[in-house]
């Protein structure tokens, strides 16, 4: 098994300007859009893990609160991009790249909130797994 998780969700009010977003920020990460169905976007390295949507019930999008996405980084350098290309891209931070050992002393990562306020952060472990 490659991964525990199958894919995540997040919900937009504007798919095109949340892809936009997405594209540039992920992109930091190696990952890039997928697939693309009415409504959606999906994003990944080699198969949809990551996917921006309208809505389903057609009410407006709203933010989860104490949830967030985590992606994963190859490097410090990669945390330090994907947060530069988020703030770049509109989005605001919320927490800075750098360890945060009370996480674990091998966490580097930082936060972001996306256009439409989602919670997304790029981590990188620093040990041999």
């Amino acid at each position: 098994m490659e991964s525990l998780v199958s894919h995540v969700s997040v919900g937009t009010n504007d798919l095109a300007r949340a892809t936009a977003f997405y594209d540039r920020v992920l992109a930091s990460l190696g990952a890039r859009r997928l697939m693309e169905h009415e409504g959606m976007v999906a994003y990944g390295a080699r198969y949809p893990e990551f996917w921006v949507h309208l809505p389903h019930d057609g009410q407006r999008a709203s933010i989860g609160n104490g949830g967030h996405v985590g992606f994963t980084a190859r490097s410090r350098e990669q945390v330090h991009a994907f947060f530069a290309a988020a703030v770049a891209a509109g989005g605001s931070a919320d927490g800075e790249p750098g360890p945060r050992p009370a996480y674990g002393e091998p966490y580097y990562g930082c936060f972001v909130r996306d256009l439409d306020g989602n919670k997304v952060e790029a981590t990188f472990w620093d040990a041999p797994i």
